[in-house]
């Protein structure tokens, strides 16, 4: 038949990957991928810049590249004061305000400092942090991180145990004399000094829990995120309570019973009273505990991992994570050569360790050194509360940092002790186009990428690379396109296809059967063997969905079927490349045909890993595919199995209009129940 339709119900099934740290009777042997690559989402996050703050550089010029950016902005917060003025600190000294646009410096940190100022070596050097007391309005108070070496490291002594330091991590009280003044000016007092054995890992993020009332136990409480100074890799520190390396710290900065007498130790920390343990831990067993936030009375830690698995935890009192130990749902061992990881041992539960909420893997390149750097770090995000965007709700938004990726999880699927949420990746549209934090910072290789929020619970995306600020101004859905309403479904009879073989082809009834496999015709590489099909107009916007098998059994190597469209000749055509292979080019992909050697379009093909999205049929059950194009845009989705999350996406406009096909390239397999919904073009 074919007709008009005014509308079509898709039904759809939510598909997740799940992982519980479940001790496994695995080979003792590392474990070469721990989790598959985040799949697409099909949502994108429309970014509006918002500022360019102004460059900045370490004194002295560092050695490492990594420190040479556009400046070092690693954060942005709102001032709790309703004047609705946004705060962002420059690792390299500065603290700037925003306010309806215009910024300007509020506190030049490093040159109170002076000499001792540190930001020229290490990761997480400098002005690291800026946390506002929750009543900054009335008390003017506020308190920043940053590092010393100089003459600190033989003037001063750390408050805390730290053996062999080699650079101190200081956190400062400052009280404005006027908080609503546009620059800063009042008194500072230096409230903790932590020494730490490298020159990365150490104080990262500080703040107050901002759900927190003045009736609660957590309220005015500063949460102190202290890493492991990076030595967690060959000793236990993160997992000795005596020390605050690796911990996370909660103190009462307006006490006075710590162990300097300028803070205090709230009785409701886990440890408090307990012989040879520090009563300002709040939880332990870390690495780099880089950023955290809290959602519905949950805190949510997005920490950096070693060498192979970077982990979000919902992070409880009293929990351990388990580094030194354990790096995500995988045992770690000091001094491996793989530098891996390792499945968890049979006895695993009875050390009570907290695993990840969700989590993604480093995906090393081949032939790279094990214990190299992978270039990878977590960037911990937030919970989306916001008003303006209400697709995005109860999305935990954060990212990879070097190159730029925007990921969420749903927060009702992350659970402490529970299997992990699945972690997708977002889209990044900016001025209405698709486009990607690399392209939008000019730099291939590292974008940077930091993560705020103001008060109304709207996000923000920073970058270093290039200094910018954007805020998260919308969501789409990729391929959003409305397809038109005209239809054709129930074309299974040979007169309505017309085949490039037609004597390797059955029609059986209510299916088509590529019975035997095509062989390579002259002209450019392209599937060997396809039918057209003839009913119907040729589309511009088009959504095909269809049931496809695979009958080339399974040992087999290379099986492949095709979805065509936008067929226009024998040598101009896109395809859907549908295969149990994702480590080829040439397969399991979306490709164009433009008189030429087809060429692979699709998003998900990581050329230098070689490998691509997650097989799209890997037996010879029969699965359900749709593909969808919108012509106006370029966007193009294939779904498999009633997902709702695209399995593949690519952008091309190569092609406006033309006919839908199915076929393979050397192998056999077969379609029905056809649906073809679309604009068509006569």
């Amino acid at each position: 038949m074919y007709r008009r339709l005014s509308c079509l119900a898709v039904t759809t099934f939510v598909l997740s990957a799940l992982f519980s740290p479940i001790a496994s009777a695995q080979p003792d042997a590392p474990v070469a991928d721990p989790l598959p690559t985040p799949g697409a989402s099909g949502i994108g996050l429309e970014l509006t810049e918002v500022a360019q703050l102004p460059e900045s550089k370490p004194v002295p010029p560092p050695t490492d590249a990594r420190l040479r950016r556009h400046n070092r902005i690693n954060y942005l917060g709102e001032v709790p004061d309703g004047s609705g003025r946004l705060f962002v600190p420059d690792m390299n000294g500065k603290l700037y305000l925003l306010e309806n646009g215009v910024q300007h410096a509020y506190l030049d940190l490093g040159a109170v400092v002076g000499p001792d100022f540190h930001n020229h070596r290490g990761l997480g050097s400098g002005f690291g942090f800026t946390a506002f007391h929750p009543k900054f309005a009335r008390n003017g108070k506020f308190y920043t991180v940053h590092t010393e070496t100089g003459s600190a490291l033989t003037d001063k002594v750390p408050d805390l145990p730290s053996a062999n330091s080699v650079v101190h991590g200081v956190i400062t009280e400052w009280t404005a004399s006027d908080p609503r003044a546009d620059v800063f000016y009042g008194t500072h007092r230096e409230v903790m000094r932590v020494g730490y054995a490298s020159f990365i890992h150490g104080f990262q993020e500080i703040g107050f829990n901002p759900e927190a009332h003045w009736w609660d136990e957590d309220y005015g409480l500063l949460y102190i995120a202290s890493g492991d100074g990076g030595i967690g890799l060959t000793t236990t520190l993160p997992q000795d309570l005596s020390l605050p390396q690796g911990k996370i710290l909660r103190v009462d900065p307006f006490g006075t019973n710590g162990a300097n007498g300028r803070w205090g130790v709230p009785r409701s920390n886990p440890f408090v009273g307990q012989d040879g343990k520090l009563g300002e831990i709040y939880a332990y067993g870390m690495r780099d505990p880089y950023r955290f936030s809290w959602d519905r009375g949950r805190m949510f830690l997005g920490h950096i991992g070693e060498k192979a698995v970077d982990s979000v935890y919902e992070v409880r009192k009293g929990a351990n994570l388990g580094w030194s130990e354990r790096e995500g749902l995988w045992a770690y061992r000091k001094g491996d050569p793989s530098c891996g990881v390792f499945p968890l041992p049979a006895d695993d539960a009875k050390y009570g360790y907290t695993y990840p909420v969700t989590a993604f893997d480093h995906n090393r390149i081949a032939g790279s050194r094990p214990c190299a750097d992978s270039g990878n770090a977590l960037m911990g995000g937030f919970v989306y509360r916001g008003s303006k965007i209400p697709s995005l709700r109860g999305k935990y938004i954060y990212g990879e940092g070097v190159k730029g990726l925007i990921y969420y999880a749903e927060e009702r699927e992350m659970r402490a002790g529970k299997p992990m949420a699945s972690t997708r990746e977002m889209m990044v549209y900016a001025g209405g186009q698709l486009t990607t934090l690399k392209a939008l910072v000019n730099d291939p290789n590292r974008v940077d990428l930091r993560f705020g929020q103001d008060a109304d619970g709207e996000l923000y995306v920073l970058a270093k690379a290039n200094g910018k600020i954007w805020k998260v101004t919308g969501a789409r859905t990729f391929a959003s396109c409305r397809s038109g309403h005209d239809f054709v479904a129930g074309a299974s009879s040979a007169r309505w296809w017309e085949p490039v073989t037609p004597t390797l082809w059955q029609f059986p009834g209510r299916e088509v059967v590529l019975a035997q496999p095509g062989v390579a015709r002259p002209g450019p590489r392209r599937p060997f063997e396809y039918a057209v099909l003839k009913k119907g107009p040729a589309f511009g916007n088009v959504t095909v969905d269809a049931q496809v098998r695979l009958d080339t059994p399974v040992a087999e190597s290379n099986r492949d079927v095709i979805i065509v469209f936008g067929y226009r000749s024998d040598t101009e055509f896109y395809y859907a490349h549908l295969s149990s292979d994702n480590k080829i080019y040439p397969h399991n992909g979306i490709f164009v045909v433009n008189n030429a050697d087809r060429l692979r379009l699709d998003h998900q093909w990581d050329a230098a890993r070689s490998v691509g999205a997650a097989p799209a049929v890997s037996d010879t059950a029969w699965h359900r595919v749709r593909v969808k194009q919108c012509v106006d845009t370029g966007e193009i989705a294939v779904y498999v199995d009633g997902s709702p999350y695209p399995l593949m996406t690519a952008v091309d406009k190569t092609f406006s209009s033309g006919r839908v096909g199915f076929g393979s390239f050397d192998n056999i397999g077969r379609l029905r129940d056809l649906h073809v919904r679309g604009k068509g073009v006569r």
